[in-house]
């Protein structure tokens, strides 16, 4: 269940106060947008922690109790200088805003909270042990995953909620309705079937280019093997070198499913903090 859900399954129950991060000067612990949302007794969410979180669930406590008491605060904001009255080494300027919550809110809490709109799109092949591991990891991660195997029986339920499951036989077909920029991940229960989706993935990139990373899940004779075969395919060298093999960032040793669902959550998050100028 991810955060914003967490919120609307507490405010069929109780009120709560949204505290958003609304600005943020020189460094701070959490970017703009961030928030949690505060009840009486826990929070959703987090600020990023230390003693500007601890300030901020104290005065979004405060605003309850003058709810309670009949005064319904207007949305309010707060100017924390991190350094100066927190004592925290980031050194810059927050401005958190608070705002109370209800039950009439929760219907807009996926659009407002859930932020889908920037994350990346995967596209996951293979529904194996590795696969499903990948699934698991990438569940809490600002992306949209698009899993699809040639076994119909092999998905799980319930599926994350930014996860969507296809069956599709032959399963490479599947290539030519992938989303746009989509991140691919091939790990199939089978070579033969590998090897077919890196090629469709190959010729739409030649037809589209709008696939930016294509992985390959193998060892170094694999692709080797692979290779020769694409070559014999058609395909030039240039574009062999799109494929990236094997998948996962460097230097994270261990072949189990987890282990490697780490890595390759990471490199996936390594290329989408470059797309967004921050590497």
């Amino acid at each position: 269940m991810r955060p914003w859900q967490e919120l609307a399954a507490t405010l069929a129950r109780e009120p709560a106060v949204l505290v958003t991060v609304a600005q943020v000067q020189g460094s701070g612990p959490r970017e703009v947008g961030a928030w949690m949302a505060v009840t009486a007794a826990g929070f959703v969410g987090t600020i990023g922690g230390g003693h500007l979180e601890f300030e901020g669930l104290a005065q979004a406590r405060a605003l309850l109790a003058r709810a309670r008491s009949g005064e319904l605060p207007a949305v309010a904001e707060h100017r924390y200088a991190l350094g100066p009255s927190l004592g925290q080494c980031c050194g810059g300027v927050v401005h958190l805003r608070y705002e109370l919550l209800g039950p009439a809110d929760i219907a807009g809490l996926r659009q407002r909270l859930g932020g889908e709109a920037g994350w990346m799109p995967v596209a996951l092949f293979g529904g194996g042990h590795v696969g499903r591991a990948i699934v698991e990891v990438l569940a809490r991660l600002p992306m949209r995953v698009h899993w699809i195997d040639s076994r119909d029986e092999v998905f799980p339920t319930p599926l994350p909620d930014n996860c969507r499951a296809e069956y599709s036989d032959p399963v490479h077909a599947a290539v030519q309705d992938l989303a746009p920029e989509a991140h691919v991940l091939i790990m199939s229960f089978s070579h033969a079937e590998d090897l077919d989706i890196v090629a469709a993935c190959l010729q739409r990139q030649r037809e589209r280019g709008d696939l930016p990373f294509v992985g390959l899940i193998g060892s170094k004779s694999k692709w080797a093997s692979f290779r020769q075969r694409l070559i014999a395919r058609g395909f030039a060298e240039a574009e062999l070198a799109h494929i990236t093999t094997p998948i996962g960032v460097a230097g994270i040793a261990g072949k189990q499913p987890e282990v490697i669902a780490v890595a390759v959550a990471a490199q996936l998050l390594m290329r989408s903090a470059h797309a967004r100028g921050g590497a």
